[in-house]
């Protein structure tokens, strides 16, 4: 284990051990993770082949869903209990007015400091949809990611569609094409479904 107590090999070698035989070692986050709080409790439930990049998929503590994350975001060592921070001092008192006494304005500096320009960077966004119709959106900040699979609604993926290039908005509206007409015929069924079970009931007198 490395001193930031990030996962080696032989870390995540011990945790497919322990969840092949049914007893998986709770992780915590490291600092290096992105989009959950650091030293927050999480569970292995499954590893991703081959074993590269967020191949790990962890369920954070008190949450149904899984995220996956590099051995670089997670750690077998607890983190400390923080302590609670002391209570802050009661604001002084205003000093007394003393009447027909002026006090001489006092200046203020503000020191500017100049900021340092910032470099560029590649920025990385990638849509995804599920065959139901599902969509997402995955952000990197040249190696950074800061954004990991956030839902967006169907609605919002084809306003976008209209201001990007025809190929990609024509791809992506016969995604949204096709889970609409997905979505047309369970409607159906579900009709044909309640239908058929209002007539049984009524046969039930």
């Amino acid at each position: 284990m490395t001193e930031s107590g990030a996962l080696e090999p032989q870390d995540v070698e011990r945790l497919r051990v322990a969840l092949a035989e049914g007893k998986p070692t709770p992780v915590w986050f490291t600092p290096a993770a992105v989009g959950v709080e650091a030293g927050q409790q999480a569970k292995v439930v499954a590893f991703d082949e081959p074993a590269e990049g967020d191949f790990i998929q962890v369920r954070p503590h008190g949450s149904r869903d899984v995220l996956a994350f590099s051995p670089a975001e997670l750690t077998t060592v607890k983190p400390p209990v923080k302590p609670k921070p002391a209570p802050a001092p009661p604001p002084p008192e205003p000093p007394a007015v003393v009447q027909g006494i002026e006090s001489a304005p006092v200046e203020q500096t503000r020191s500017r400091s100049r900021a340092k320009p910032q470099q560029p960077v590649e920025i990385t966004v990638t849509l995804h949809a599920t065959p139901d119709g599902e969509w997402s959106v995955d952000v990197l900040v040249g190696k950074k990611r800061t954004v990991r699979w956030v839902p967006v609604p169907a609605g919002d993926i084809a306003r976008v569609a209209k201001s990007l290039p025809a190929e990609v908005g024509e791809a992506i509206a016969v995604s949204l094409t096709a889970a609409r007409e997905r979505q047309l015929r369970r409607v159906a069924e579900l009709k044909a479904e309640l239908e058929a079970a209002q007539r049984a009931l009524r046969d039930l007198g």
